[in-house]
């Protein structure tokens, strides 16, 4: 059986190693004209400095300097961005400084270092472990995105650049946010504000608060913030009036009820059994096809059998005029 032939593709590796020789040789004649483009244009124009003794960078030329070069673009074929930027490398790079075998985009990406001696140490040394100079550690050197980031921050880094649309963002955000061991990693403060971000709307506010209060615990530890009990005392009063407002409006014994001598202790009670009415006819629809857990049961029945034992008293207070609670009453409704 013959041999198996390493592939890099559909060719042999020697044919791989033809072409990357081959090739490297048009990339060396690609740069020599570049930087031919970029001297001849230097030769036109000679590079100004700004304040400072800095040269002026591409994108910020003189008016008529500019004007020069567009016209130099025109007359050879290319775009003014490329003649600008050639014009530019070669202003970087001294003719004696620049490296046979490295590509003009090295050359340009690396003209970023601002200090000369830095600059020419560094294009004559490649990267550890490397041996030549390539376009993605040449960005990585000058601290710019790389085209195949491989470090946690460069992918943190591509994530971000791709998701500089608000929708692209939401949409990965939402995706992210689905996997548990991703959210697991999200610190408290980040949850918090995130949280905070999502429910500037109200109605969703409303849903999620809901939804929270219903966990005891979180509802223990969320009264134990002053402004939050504050803010739910306000909540329950205002209801209570906005709930008096609806019987006088909706309730078909309120005709009846204007024109008794009433008191606002009076008024308060019926107010009360009016909204506990009108609550719970919202609430227990919700339970429809749910199985409550152990727990949950057990909290429902303390709390129905403490409104029990409120609304024999309530009907003792209305029958008798005795508001007085037995011991055991009392017990029941702190909690005991």
């Amino acid at each position: 059986m013959p041999e198996e032939i390493d592939k890099v593709g559909s060719v042999s590796q020697r044919r791989y190693e033809q072409i990357v020789a081959e090739l490297r040789e048009v990339v060396e004649q690609q740069t020599q004209g570049s930087f031919t483009i970029g001297d001849r244009a230097l030769e036109i124009e000679p590079m100004r400095e700004r304040g400072g003794g800095q040269q002026v960078a591409p994108g910020q030329e003189l008016f008529t300097v500019s004007e020069t070069l567009h016209r130099l673009a025109e007359d050879i074929g290319l775009a003014y961005r490329t003649v600008e930027k050639a014009r530019w490398t070669a202003s970087r790079w001294p003719k004696e400084k620049r490296q046979k075998g490295v590509s003009f985009r090295v050359h340009r990406v690396l003209a970023q270092i601002a200090d000369e001696a830095e600059r020419f140490a560094t294009i004559a040394k490649p990267p550890a472990g490397k041996t030549r100079w390539t376009s993605d550690e040449a960005n990585r050197k000058v601290g710019r995105q790389v085209e195949r980031p491989a470090s946690p921050q460069e992918k943190i880094t591509a994530i971000h650049h791709l998701a500089r649309d608000e929708d692209v963002a939401a949409v990965v955000t939402s995706d992210l946010l689905k996997r548990p061991t991703v959210a697991a990693k999200v610190s408290d403060q980040d949850k918090v504000r995130v949280v905070e971000e999502f429910t500037r709307d109200e109605h969703v506010a409303t849903q999620v608060t809901a939804g929270l209060l219903r966990r005891p615990e979180v509802a223990f530890k969320a009264m134990s913030d002053d402004t939050a009990r504050h803010q739910v005392n306000h909540a329950q009063v205002e209801r209570g009036r906005q709930a008096r407002e609806h019987f006088e409006d909706t309730s078909p014994v309120a005709p009846a009820v204007r024109h008794i001598d009433r008191t606002v202790e009076f008024l308060d009670l019926v107010t009360a059994c009016h909204s506990f009415v009108a609550a719970v006819g919202r609430a227990v629809p919700g339970l429809r096809d749910r199985t409550l857990g152990e727990d949950e049961r057990t909290i429902v029945h303390e709390n129905v059998a403490k409104v029990r034992a409120t609304l024999d008293w309530i009907e003792t207070a209305v029958d008798t005029g005795k508001v007085d609670m037995d011991g055991e009453l009392a017990r029941m409704l702190r909690g005991e």
